[in-house]
């Protein structure tokens, strides 16, 4: 068998790795919505006056970032099930992976919200604004700014944290590639192609985030 890197082959698997591709970037993007809406929720309720909640939801941010993303998306796909909560393998693994940097963007969030000057929640609650109004109107234009670079890094290590899923059947790029290479005993064109995309995927998602960060850049 040729060792050296075979082009009609490689030709021959890429769509099959297109597809797989075009369902990992899914998973990623819907995943990456969700953790950016979950964890500036966290972050919010980090503030509460109410002192349970906070430290309830402390402990949870610190529990889940403590622990492996793997051992996480096992419990949700084998082990909800005993309890009557049973999942699809993609569900599972978007909720693992948007759960597991909802608490890493929360603290991201907390960081760019602890920025905000003291002056502007001073002058927030003596204009008497609603919380709503506080966070909507005042606080967060000023937070989030700062933190988008910050934001867009989780984007990219999300996306090259998929393969992960592959531990509960989820046929993403990773293990496609890895389909392919077992069924044919050639694993350098497959496995290389895959690099490959995830190469080229994350530079684009970086180049997004950097525009992003350009339009909202104060002038």
């Amino acid at each position: 068998m040729n060792n050296l890197f075979d082009v009609h082959y490689a030709l021959q698997i890429l769509p099959a790795l297109l597809r797989a591709s075009a369902y990992t970037i899914a998973i990623t993007l819907i995943g990456f919505a969700i953790a950016l809406v979950l964890g500036l929720g966290f972050a919010i309720l980090r503030r509460s006056p109410i002192k349970p909640v906070a430290r309830t939801v402390g402990f949870v941010v610190e529990f889940i970032r403590s622990t492996p993303l793997l051992i996480q998306v096992y419990v949700l796909f084998y082990v909800l099930p005993t309890y009557g909560v049973t999942m699809s393998a993609l569900t599972a693994g978007t909720v693992g992976i948007a759960v597991h940097y909802a608490c890493y963007t929360s603290e991201v969030y907390r960081a760019g919200l602890n920025g905000v000057p003291r002056g502007q929640w001073e002058a927030a609650c003596a204009l008497s604004l609603s919380p709503w109004r506080t966070y909507a109107g005042v606080v967060l234009p000023q937070a989030i700014r700062p933190v988008v670079p910050a934001l867009g890094n989780y984007l990219v290590a999300m996306f090259k944290d998929t393969p992960v899923l592959s531990a509960i059947t989820v046929v993403e790029l990773m293990q496609q590639a890895k389909n392919i290479g077992s069924e044919t005993f050639r694993f350098l064109e497959p496995i290389t192609l895959a690099g490959l995309f995830f190469l080229v995927i994350s530079i684009a998602s970086a180049q997004l985030v950097r525009r992003v960060e350009l339009r909202l850049r104060l002038p």
